[in-house]
């Protein structure tokens, strides 16, 4: 049985993935490019209460024909602060890492990179996306520039997605392959807050509305990024500078290639 998508569109206001305003003090720390620490880790920042129970994919099974996405993903545009300040500190990052010439962030994306953010807050995400540099205390993560992480997308619980970023705009999300890549963040992870089934349907909307739209070659989980090294999609000038991850995981990836059906772009690295 062929599922339609259907992507849900959230009122714009100042609350997390489960509808209640974030709690105080520092958002949860979203996932970086793969310099800092550990996936799942939101490094002591408050909690939002418990997320929108959307069909947790680790608690059901997931209907695994192609997806009839009929009318493509619905996008609402939450675009994050970029003074010239963090353009400058991006365009210092793309020379130092991949393109020493550079002379601007635009990029013309070949791959989609899905993550997740190892929080249950969309709100606490997009808020530290919205920062321009690296905190001091995330000295590793550092040493690859101060510009601060940022995803092109996010997907919350319920399905909602949210464009931070112009497609064709560099961002930093995944070591190796930020400029040929489109990154998606999905708030939530595999044990606390696992990805839902209104996540995965999202993510096949967004994708087949990208590839409409974009040279899409390949999509694939931020794990198996390293998959690519040695080959021409994966560009590191920075020797040592490379990363393991294990977001977001075999079976949400399964899921979404289910989803996309045989589409030359969806094929596991």
């Amino acid at each position: 049985m062929r599922l339609a998508v259907t992507v849900a569109v959230a009122a714009l206001a100042c609350r997390g993935g489960d509808g209640r305003p974030p709690s105080a003090g520092s958002p949860p720390r979203p996932i970086d490019d793969g310099a800092g620490a550990a996936r799942g880790s939101v490094d002591g920042a408050p909690i939002d209460a418990a997320p929108i129970d959307a069909g947790q994919i680790d608690a059901a099974p997931i209907d695994a024909a192609p997806i009839d996405a009929g009318p493509r993903a619905t996008i609402i545009d939450r675009p994050v602060p970029w003074p010239r300040e963090r353009e400058a500190l991006m365009l210092a990052y793309r020379r130092a890492h991949s393109d020493p010439a550079a002379t601007d962030l635009t990029i013309t994306p070949r791959l989609i990179v899905l993550h997740y953010t190892g929080g249950n807050s969309a709100e606490g995400t997009i808020g530290y996306f919205s920062r321009t540099r690296l905190e001091a205390e995330r000295a590793t993560l550092r040493r690859g520039g101060a510009a601060n992480v940022v995803a092109h997308f996010v997907i919350d619980r319920d399905g909602t997605i949210y464009r931070l970023i112009p497609e064709t705009r560099m961002g930093r999300h995944a070591i190796g392959v930020n400029h040929a890549s489109i990154g998606v963040e999905n708030v939530g992870d595999e044990a606390r807050w696992p990805l839902t089934e209104a996540q995965v349907a999202a993510n096949v909307a967004l994708i087949l509305d990208l590839a409409d739209r974009h040279p899409i070659e390949r999509v694939l989980g931020h794990h198996e990024v390293a998959a690519l090294r040695g080959t021409a999609d994966y560009v590191e000038l920075v020797p040592g500078y490379k990363n393991a991850k294990g977001d977001p995981g075999a079976r949400f990836m399964a899921a979404v290639r289910a989803g996309l059906g045989d589409r030359p772009y969806a094929a596991a690295p």
